[in-house]
């Protein structure tokens, strides 16, 4: 069989599935890239691969997708890793800056300053220095290992799952493993059980990342992030959904 093509997003959150597919045998029967999360989307979306640790707003751009494997990036309340930071109270927010890297994160705050906060800041794409904005009614959002250690720089920070928890009452799902194809049974049973060891084993890859004085990775892989693929989780999944096909 030729090796199932797999992308997967390079963040630090997603290191012990790394860590599991490296430390079982199905690393010999797969072709891994580590890419960020909107190159990971648009690489399954283009067919160049059959599995994706993809953000779940991509979906709605694939012509056929399903789930395959029981974990996920996810959180049942505050990430620490996916904000909008800004100098001003969110409602004086004039011009919201989106992250390049980002697909679900910048929908996501789409999401909630339409139904949550009811606010229409103007969004802008591609901005040059986006996330280094010091004019006060202007807001980023930023997600990922670049959010380390910055929520304490800026006056205001609102992390994203913690307030869809407090709008919706459901977790959320930031990135699924999504497949483009029917993906043979025995593949995804093994691929589950290859993440599976790598979620059991967080405390050796905690131990290989760098010591940082303002984040702290046990929380952050422990308890932060929550991988499993609950029901809850698949409900608020295709609830995001419906909300971003509504945006606008």
């Amino acid at each position: 069989m030729d090796k199932i093509k797999i992308s997967a997003v390079s963040y630090t959150n997603t290191q012990p599935f790394i860590y599991g597919l490296h430390h079982t045998n199905i690393i010999n029967k797969i072709d891994l890239s580590l890419d960020i999360p909107a190159d990971c989307a648009q690489k399954l979306i283009d067919n160049t691969v059959d599995i994706g640790l993809i953000p779940v707003a991509a979906v709605i751009n694939l012509p056929y997708w399903e789930i395959v494997s029981d974990y996920c990036i996810g959180a049942d309340g505050p990430v620490n890793s996916v904000f909008i930071f800004s100098n001003c109270e969110i409602h004086q927010v004039k011009t919201l800056q989106l992250d390049p890297e980002s697909r679900s994160s910048n929908n996501l705050a789409r999401v909630l300053l339409k139904n949550y906060w009811q606010i229409k800041p103007d969004m802008v794409v591609n901005a040059p220095d986006y996330s280094l904005s010091t004019d006060l009614n202007t807001a980023f959002v930023q997600i990922g290992d670049r959010t380390f250690g910055k929520k304490d720089k800026y006056k205001y920070a609102y992390d994203l799952a913690e307030i869809w928890k407090i709008f919706t009452g459901l977790p959320f799902v930031f990135a699924a493993w999504i497949a483009n194809k029917s993906i043979p049974q025995q593949f995804m049973d093994e691929f589950n059980q290859s993440l599976k060891v790598g979620l059991d084993n967080r405390d050796n890859v905690i131990a290989e990342l760098p010591a940082l004085n303002d984040f702290d990775f046990n929380d952050y892989l422990m308890h932060k992030l929550d991988f499993s693929l609950t029901e809850n989780k698949i409900k608020a999944l295709h609830l995001f959904i419906d909300y971003i096909k509504k945006l606008n």
